[in-house]
């Protein structure tokens, strides 16, 4: 095992094309550490470069405490699984598996301890005699997990290696994938695009956006702390409900903050902790969660606005509400959410009054969109 830093890395294709801008990242031994971004933000690009399959310009990546800049991949002790699992389709399960021990010339009784133990640890050994045609898509993809860690790597690389599989199949290999880097403590990088994917799977989650890392933490520090209002708007399903607003004080130490027409009185948690400045008047974007927007009644208390539902998810356990935002000029295609008990009676084209729980609204500086810090 061991722990993969990233020094600032850099990568720029012809044409001065930047796919990465300057990431500096340690992923811990035995961590769990999840990219996730949208299309093109370079996080398939950082594992490649990881993983030796093209070459960084500049900056460097070291494995172990050794850099590894110039080391072809098969050098590097990194093994990577591919979104199309890659199992070459003449061979079975087992000729997959030990391909990687033939090329390492691996003596015959320790390659064939770990066929042995890499099966039993993926639940492959019924179907060692198989051909990949003969096997299901979540049992490919045990396949090729089996032929990366029968090398018996440093470092572990899965490159959306579920998006091929149903949704059910999906959470079943995520908790195998969980339950399997605990088992073998292998140092993993995980790459999605999927952030419900990311925030249930990893240790930490490094979210990227254009090449750029954005914030690197655990999930509830990521959702419940957004660094700016990408990862606000990114994290999060559905995402935080972002808006501009001016807040102002009455001089009597009193904030409100405007929400269209309304204007809504700020608690003393918001205050002790959200309030930007000892001003007048602040001009910043506000996020709210779609859990701090409430179908009124039980035990949800605080500052009410009415809207118009558009549409509702009903989840079973809680009823998503859909509704344009109660803002002056909001595009029509617009829409916030609002989450609400299971037996709420909401419907599309209903009107709802919904409680605002402030406590929980994070500022951001509009300039820039980072997240302005507590008092």
């Amino acid at each position: 095992m061991a722990a993969v830093e990233l020094r600032h890395v850099e990568k720029c294709y012809a044409g001065g094309i930047r796919a990465i801008h300057d990431l500096s990242l340690t992923i811990d031994d035995g961590e769990l550490m999840v990219f996730v971004g949208p299309s093109g933000c370079g996080k398939s690009t950082l594992l490649r470069l990881m993983a030796g399959l093209e070459a960084v310009s500049g900056g460097e990546i070291a494995v172990g405490g050794r850099v590894v800049n110039d080391l072809p991949p098969q050098q590097r002790n990194i093994a990577m699984v591919f979104q199309n699992y890659a199992l070459y389709p003449h061979m079975t399960v087992r000729g997959n598996i030990e391909f990687p021990l033939r090329m390492m010339k691996l003596p015959e009784v320790e390659a064939r301890r770990r066929l042995q133990h890499t099966a039993a640890l993926l639940g492959l050994e019924p179907l060692l005699d198989a051909r990949p045609r003969q096997l299901s898509g979540g049992q490919r993809q045990r396949v090729a997990m089996a032929r990366a860690l029968v090398r018996d790597p440093a470092v572990f690389l899965l490159d959306e290696p579920l998006s091929n599989l149903d949704a059910k199949l999906r959470a079943e290999i995520r908790t195998e994938i969980q339950s399997l880097q605990r088992r073998t403590g292998t140092t993993m990088a995980y790459v999605t695009h999927d952030q419900v994917e990311a925030m249930t799977l990893g240790d930490r989650v490094a979210v990227l956006n254009a090449g750029v890392l954005q914030q690197v933490g655990t999930a509830q520090a990521l959702y419940e702390g957004p660094v700016n209002t990408f990862v606000a708007g990114f994290i999060g399903s559905p995402p935080m409900n972002l808006f501009h607003t001016v807040l102002r004080g009455d001089g009597r130490g009193r904030v409100s903050m405007a929400l269209g027409r309304h204007r809504l009185p700020l608690t003393e948690t918001a205050l002790r902790r959200r309030w930007p400045a000892q001003r007048d008047t602040v001009a910043v974007i506000a996020g709210l969660r779609p859990e701090a927007l409430r179908c009124a009644g039980g035990d949800f208390s605080g500052p009410a606005i009415e809207v118009m539902v558009r549409s509702v998810e009903n989840l079973g356990h809680e009823k998503l509400i859909f509704f344009r935002p109660p803002l002056e000029g909001a595009d029509d295609g617009a829409a916030w959410a609002a989450r609400c008990r299971p037996h709420d009676a909401v419907a599309a084209g209903s009107r709802v009054p919904l409680v605002i729980d402030t406590a929980r609204v994070i500022f951001f500086d509009p300039a820039d969109g980072s997240a302005l810090p507590d008092q």
